[in-house]
């Protein structure tokens, strides 16, 4: 594949199971983009901080950072608040203080983050949407959480979508009586149900929540609608990102099928941490190595082989012209330059990715 993915694409998202080297990925994705003279944001909503220590800089926050590099490379870095992120979709979408305050005091949406499933993945949504509109950045490289938790990520618009409107949620936000009276009686016994399990207090506080946000529900089905659009569109591409070991293999072996129950294709795979190519040695270079170390050479030829083996069959994924291996390094990433080491060896000196699946 040549440089149409980091040439063409609005939005790239990197998928994988954790430790194979996802963050990394984005990260040298995102740098080599920005060198390419695209204006770049890497985001991550991945919980845990490995961009901030992959990039080598102190922190990130849910504010778009722009990384200190050469004055030609226009690189920024963004780590998902879920928390940051909702307190201002309130404030933004609110019609009046009023009804922020009302939000912000309201004891079910103070624990939401923590308590609500999903929370983490519907802000990313949100996070996505408002960086894809955000006029310094045509590219956003996005760094996902491990594969199975991605999958809410990628089903988070739809799920959003079905919840706003589910009839008992439009009744309770309901801002008129009349529209209970049709299902009065079996609106306030279920609800009578739920408080013997919860507490009146807890659907009280629920129902109040709710309520609050009347008049901004629209506004989350739109954008959630948008997102679901975003990531069918053919800008946005996705990269898979394995490691050499059967158990990473597997695992993308099901994200790629779970990937198209959404009518969603992989783009690309990047298989991290092969064991490098040694060549082929003569019995005249054999015999000017020690025995120690020619067992070590057979060893890792012979391990070099099962790893290409094992990713063969990824063949059903992408072809071998959209596969590339990245060798094992002999030092970890953590800083500008070596994320550029990385970048390099995604794109060859013509400006190509590399093709090196052949065994």
């Amino acid at each position: 594949m040549s440089l149409e993915l980091i040439e063409d694409s609005r939005v790239i998202i990197c998928l994988g199971t954790g430790g194979v080297g996802k963050t990394t990925t984005a990260a040298a994705l995102g740098y080599m983009a920005a060198k390419a003279g695209r204006h770049v944001c890497v985001v991550t909503i991945d919980p845990a901080k490995r961009l901030a220590d992959a990039m080598g800089i102190k922190e990130l926050d849910n504010t778009p950072k722009k990384l200190e590099t050469s004055s030609d490379i226009d690189l920024w870095a963004v780590m998902l608040d879920a928390n940051s992120t909702f307190d201002e979709l309130v404030q933004r979408f609110a019609t009046s203080p009023e009804q922020v305050e009302k939000i912000f005091h309201n004891s079910i949406y103070q624990n939401l983050t923590e308590n609500l499933s999903g929370t983490q993945e519907y802000m990313a949504m949100e996070k996505l949407h408002e960086l894809v509109s955000d006029q310094r950045f045509d590219l956003l490289v996005v760094d996902t959480p491990p594969a199975r938790n991605a999958i809410e990520f990628l089903n988070a618009p739809k799920r959003l979508i079905g919840f706003l409107e589910n009839r008992f949620f439009r009744l309770l936000i309901s801002p008129t009586q009349s529209v209970f009276r049709p299902v009065t009686i079996a609106t306030r016994m279920l609800l009578r149900t739920i408080s013997k399990v919860v507490g009146a207090q807890v659907v009280t506080d629920a129902v109040e929540f709710f309520q609050a946000f009347e008049g901004m529900e629209a506004g989350f089905k739109e954008r959630a609608s948008e997102v679901q659009d975003l990531l069918a569109q053919e800008s946005t591409s996705f990269v898979l990102v394995t490691g050499t070991h059967k158990d990473t293999v597997e695992e993308a072996l099901y994200f790629a099928s779970r990937l198209g129950e959404f009518d969603l294709e992989v783009d690309l795979v990047i298989s991290n941490r092969v064991t490098p190519d040694f060549g082929k040695s003569t019995d005249e270079d054999r015999q000017n190595l020690s025995r120690e170390m020619q067992e070590n050479l057979d060893y890792l030829i012979k391990l070099r082989t099962a790893e290409l083996e094992e990713l063969s069959r990824l063949a059903v994924i992408v072809d071998r012209s959209r596969h590339i291996l990245v060798p094992q390094l002999a030092h970890d990433i953590g800083s500008l330059s070596e994320i550029q080491e990385i970048g390099e060896v995604l794109i060859d000196s013509k400006s190509r990715f590399v093709n090196s699946v052949s065994p």
